[in-house]
């Protein structure tokens, strides 16, 4: 997706290069390439830790003699990344020879991006910018899980999964569907994909190993979630949708036997 272009002062903070051209560069971020370095593991942890995780791949406008690099594109996938990439090379790259100076040459790639963007941008656009972050969390909560395109996420939180002995610092994710939960910390990549129709209790634990819990359990397993930064509102939340869940496989049982009945 290509995007309004920004200054990036270091262009390889956390990022390792792919592809390069004499005016461009396609990067991904640390940790979402085949490399698994320690420097890898940190960015990852990072990334998982803090709400805000940029896109893992990237597109830079450089010129040869510039200390300055313009983000132009970003993108979730590496197929997707690499479309804008061939976008550029197809309706750019031929014309920037013809330019006198570097500096023509980078208001040109600008004007380009930015018409480009322009044109592509629907009649109303009123998104604030929650509304822009939630969508963009949504849409890797469905990717990250490997869910549905239709599963809506409804909220998310910054909270910790007992595991073993030791907690893992991670984020939450609730859907109408599905309570989730995804930690990656120095190398170790932890997911839970937990039904909502499954859960056989909720409670609240204050157990030695997991003060101040939400013990969430299922036929198969007892899960502790830990270090909330808002507790009450999770767990209501968590009390909604365990209930939404259970009224809608009484409905679908009931439905079953009506149907067995005729």
């Amino acid at each position: 997706m290509f995007i309004k272009p920004e200054e990036v002062l270091i262009a390889n903070a956390f990022w390792e290069t792919e592809e390069t051209s004499i005016y461009f560069v396609l990067q991904h971020r640390k940790g979402h390439g085949k490399s698994k370095g320690l420097s890898d593991m940190f960015v990852g942890t990072l990334d998982s830790i803090f709400d805000k995780k940029p896109p893992p791949y990237r597109i830079l406008h450089q010129t040869p003699s510039s200390e300055v690099y313009h983000m132009i594109a970003c993108a979730m996938t590496r197929k997707e990344i690499l479309e804008d990439w061939e976008w550029l090379f197809e309706n750019v790259s031929g014309t920037l020879g013809s330019f006198e100076n570097e500096d023509e040459i980078t208001d040109f790639v600008q004007c380009k991006i930015e018409s480009l963007i322009a044109s592509r941008q629907k009649p109303i656009d009123i998104e604030d910018e929650d509304t822009k972050d939630f969508r963009a969390t949504s849409y890797r909560f469905v990717r990250l899980f490997n869910l549905p395109r239709d599963e809506k996420l409804v909220n998310y939180y910054s909270c910790s999964y007992w595991k073993g002995k030791f907690p893992r610092q991670g984020w939450m994710y609730f859907s109408l569907n599905f309570c989730c939960f995804h930690s990656f910390i120095l190398g170790h990549d932890t997911k839970e994909i937990i039904r909502w129709s499954d859960v056989k209790e909720l409670a609240k634990s204050n157990s030695f190993l997991a003060p101040d819990s939400i013990k969430l359990v299922t036929r198969e397993k007892e899960y502790f979630f830990t270090m909330f930064l808002k507790k009450a509102e999770t767990y209501a939340l968590m009390e909604q949708l365990v209930d939404i869940a259970m009224k809608r496989l009484i409905d679908d049982k009931r439905d079953t036997i009506v149907i067995k009945n005729c």
